[in-house]
């Protein structure tokens, strides 16, 4: 199959294999008869598939048309899938097929439509269903997916010219930079391509433990109680032998980080203190420099790009910007280079004799991955932080070159999207850019649903309300607090980046309440996407709520904060905060992505596997390209998770491709 081009027996193959009858005399004959004086034996037939749902199509046929559809897409998303329903109708009905165009931001809906239509066209023929007897060809139908595309069809004979080094790193971001510097401080001659014009930089919020910092401060971590709190939080579907390798030598490596800071006269702080864990375990697993007052010589405040960067030029590393990867070389099953095109989109060959490593960043900025892969997440999505040019590049190379993808999609979601109140979470929302950035969003405030209600206890993941949205009108929920914020945030004792006021060691926050309260706050309120009110009736009404049900569940919460006890969904006392100093203030809230967290699995010497689990020789993945290690939620309570991960594998995989 070529993009959206399916024939009928791929849609039967695919077919949920679930056939009921509208009319169920007709369908009980169907599969004796013929349709020798037509095209199709008349009646009615009907189909299931699935899709987000259970998708049921029901279709009349004379001798030779089909003269009425019927869908049932209930179940789908209210604004994707059902708001679908009528245009896939149509589209039936015209072609006079199940062969149709997907309706843009609703493939998953349009392929169940067309898998249960084909279902019921062949009952109309008079031929059998065919059911799949195991998941083989789903997931070669998958691998030709439209997200996926055709391995671009270059050789050495489009290329203008040639180069040669030993490490070649794709993607100068923050893996890219750790892995280049450490595949150069191990004898490599290191290359780094990178396909926009200057690099990603270093996400600054580091996690590891048993670093110097975490020693120094007291802070002790049980290797094998983090390990069984990020399997809980996967679900099982991680591989442990890397989160063991991360705890291992994750100090070791923000140690590292720490010199290179050091040698720049920019701190590194370990952030001090867990807060409350009553009910969800924390880990002060946190790193971060103060950039402030920091100076790169230019008069420019210095940052992780700057730092790294001038390292690993200093060691030999060179960089080539502008500079796309578009497939891997595959020598005899061991990957020695790839065919990239330069600044002047020229196709070029790089050949890396101990390696390549891929570390593009995921698919975040991808929406046709994100459409096809993570439906029900992107659904609860109003807004999009993924960095720039993180569009699946190393993914899907890695795919063509035989590399397993992890079969569970997921992205790293954080609850700091405000939207207007008639505005619908779903991946338009997020590419139309016309939403807040509500940074305060993961403080645990009062919360409710569309109806007024409370629903979840606002103390947890960040993403842990995101997924509990989806059983909630708009899929949203609403902020509420009062003009005593500021004094309330500090009694949270949250963590990570959601704090807002000096750690305990003194560690600074990544936002400091005074910028949220002087800028960014009436910035929200000015624009329409936090309401602010004098009464809680004026609040309503501003977030279309009811007014009636607002009032009861706030007098109920503020009750409960008097008896110092959350007696309906068991929040923290020291989270509790009452609502009844005016003005107060409200927001539709749904979820922004920061990343992917799904990738190419790969084993503890940071080598991409093949489908069969056998190591891809010369091939290394690092980062939000890379998998086996998140699934389904993340695990923000240990601060810096993701990114430590990136930056201890990465600076493992370049040891290891330097062959040290």
């Amino acid at each position: 199959m070529k993009g959206n081009e399916l024939n009928r027996r791929n849609f039967l193959k695919g077919a949920a294999g679930v056939v009921s009858a509208a009319a169920v005399g007709v369908l009980a004959g169907c599969s004796s008869q013929t349709a020798a004086k037509g095209t199709y034996i008349p009646g009615t037939y009907s189909a299931t598939a699935e899709g987000i749902s259970t998708i049921k199509v029901t279709m009349t046929f004379d001798a030779e048309r089909i003269t009425d559809v019927q869908l049932d897409v209930s179940g789908e998303t209210k604004d994707i899938g059902q708001a679908a329903g009528g245009t896939l109708r149509q589209k039936l009905l015209e072609a006079q097929s199940a062969a149709i165009d997907v309706v843009s931001g609703a493939s998953v809906t349009s392929q169940g439509v067309m898998k249960a239509a084909a279902a019921c066209i062949a009952q109309a023929k008079g031929e059998s269903v065919i059911l799949p007897d195991n998941t083989a060809d789903a997931a070669a139908n998958s691998d030709s997916s439209a997200w996926l595309g055709a391995e671009p069809d270059i050789s050495d004979a489009d290329c203008v010219s040639i180069i040669d080094t030993e490490v070649l790193v794709v993607g100068c971001g923050t893996g890219g930079l750790f892995a280049c510097c450490s595949a150069a401080e191990n004898g490599a001659k290191t290359l780094v391509i990178e396909k926009n014009s200057s690099g990603g930089g270093v996400r600054d919020d580091l996690g590891a433990l048993n670093s110097r910092y975490q020693q120094a401060l007291g802070t002790k971590i049980d290797k094998f109680a983090y390990i069984t709190e990020m399997t809980k939080t996967a679900a099982g579907r991680v591989d442990q032998r890397l989160i063991r390798t991360f705890c291992e030598e994750s100090g070791e490596t923000i140690n590292w980080y720490g010199d290179r800071l050091a040698e720049r006269n920019v701190q590194l702080w370990h952030e001090g203190g867990a807060g409350d864990a009553e009910r969800y375990p924390y880990f002060a697993t946190g790193h971060s420099p103060r950039w402030t007052g920091s100076n790169d010589g230019k008069g420019q405040e210095l940052n992780g790009n700057t730092v790294l960067c001038d390292y690993a030029a200093s060691l030999g590393v060179e960089f080539k910007y502008e500079t796309k990867m578009q497939k891997l070389i595959i020598d005899k099953g061991r990957v020695v280079g790839v065919y990239a095109t330069d600044a002047k989109d020229q196709p070029i060959r790089i050949n890396a004799g101990k390696g390549v490593i891929v570390c593009t960043g995921g698919y975040g900025r991808n929406y046709e991955m994100l459409e096809a892969l993570q439906p029900e997440n992107s659904a609860l999505l109003g807004r999009n932080e993924a960095i720039p040019g993180t569009t699946g590049d190393g993914i899907r190379a890695c795919i063509w070159a035989g590399a397993k993808f992890d079969d569970t999609h997921s992205m790293m979601a954080f609850d700091r999207c405000a939207l207007k109140p008639a505005a619908v979470p779903g991946l338009e929302q997020a590419k139309s850019g016309e939403s807040g950035f509500f940074w305060m969003g993961s403080q645990p405030w009062l919360k409710v649903n569309a109806d007024g209600q409370r629903f979840f206890n606002e103390s947890g993941t960040y993403d842990g309300i995101l997924h509990a949205d989806a059983f909630q009108k708009d899929r949203s929920h609403y902020t509420i607090f009062d003009s005593d914020w500021t004094a309330h945030i500090q009694s949270f004792a949250t963590h990570g980046c959601s704090r807002m006021f000096p750690f305990e060691n003194g560690a600074d926050p990544n936002i400091p309440f005074q910028a949220v309260e002087h800028e960014m706050l009436p910035g929200l309120v000015e624009e329409g996407f936090v309401v602010k009110a004098d009464t809680l009736e004026e609040l309503a009404k501003g977030l279309h709520l009811p007014a009636d049900q607002l009032v009861k569940t706030v007098e109920r919460y503020n009750r409960l904060y008097e008896l110092g006890e959350d007696q309906d969904f068991g929040k923290e006392a020291s989270r509790l905060s009452p609502v009844r100093k005016a003005p107060f203030y409200g927001a539709k809230n749904c979820g922004f992505i920061l990343c992917t967290m799904d990738g190419i699995q790969i084993n503890t010497n940071m080598n991409a596997v093949g489908k069969d689990g056998s190591p891809i020789e010369g091939l290394y993945v690092v980062g939000n390209d890379s998998g086996a290690y998140f699934a389904h939620s993340y695990p923000n309570l240990s601060t810096g998770a993701a990114c430590g991960r990136t930056v201890t594998f990465g600076r493992r995989a370049g040891r290891i491709a330097a062959g040290k």
